[in-house]
């Protein structure tokens, strides 16, 4: 097998892929191995709302495994009224994201991630770096962590460009979240891929056209530009954290 084959099969898996595999319990993540879960991990530590691809180990791995010693402790827990669906941009990587969308009568389970002051910055410079994401406050909430325990508050990276509109015109759920209430059925990430290839790039086959996002950033932007044009914003009240 080329080099050049693997590292294509490389982008085509984390374009597609996303939000990859993650543990179906509570784990904790230790300098790229998983580890059980214990709820003193937590000590000292912020709950942020991981609801795309930083609940699974392999992104934890991207973001901190070439940074030294890092404890991740990752809860699984249910939110009410929210749903994870997919945002109207496309990552450096090539995939639609994910991102929290209030939704009456909607639990979804995701995960926490309680991070210490340490990692809040390595993380911020992945989510917040491009323009997509804002760090929020999100207050007023159900989220009934795995322990059965209930939190009123989490820390959340809230998508500044709103959420795409499926061909109904309504937001499209990540199928790899489950959850309860939902309207509609959820889709994977590749099959939202390729709407947005036939909405906007119909002269590209399917792979060129997730090899093309990845290499020409200018490209990647005028799709996210034309994805975000009708977007839906996030609509419930968020806070800013404190310093």
């Amino acid at each position: 097998m080329s080099d050049l084959y693997e590292q294509q099969a490389d982008i085509l898996h984390r374009a597609r892929n996303y939000p990859y595999t993650a543990p179906t319990d509570s784990y904790t993540w230790e300098n790229g191995a998983e580890r059980t879960f214990k709820p003193e991990d937590r000590v000292g530590r912020v709950p942020v709302l991981a609801v795309g691809s930083n609940r699974a180990p392999e992104r934890l791995a991207q973001k901190f495994g070439h940074l030294g010693d890092h404890i991740i402790p990752v809860e699984r827990a249910h939110l009410t009224d929210f749903d994870v669906v997919y945002a109207a941009h496309i990552t450096a990587y090539g995939a639609v994201p994910a991102m929290l969308q209030f939704s009456p009568g909607v639990t979804v389970e995701l995960a926490v991630t309680w991070l210490d002051q340490a990692q809040l910055p390595i993380m911020h410079a992945t989510e917040i770096g491009a323009a997509n994401y804002d760090f929020r406050l999100l207050d007023g909430i159900e989220l009934r962590l795995n322990g059965k325990e209930r939190l009123d508050h989490a820390f959340l990276y809230v998508s500044t460009r709103g959420h795409l509109r499926g061909d109904d015109g309504q937001a499209i759920p990540l199928l790899a979240l489950r959850a309860k209430g939902r309207s509609g059925s959820g889709r994977a990430t590749g099959e939202v891929l390729e709407t947005v290839r036939q909405r906007f790039a119909q002269k590209l086959e399917s792979d060129a056209f997730v090899f093309k996002l990845v290499e020409d950033k200018t490209y990647r932007e005028d799709i996210t530009a034309r994805m975000s044009k009708d977007a839906v914003p996030f609509n419930y009240e968020t806070g800013l954290p404190p310093l």
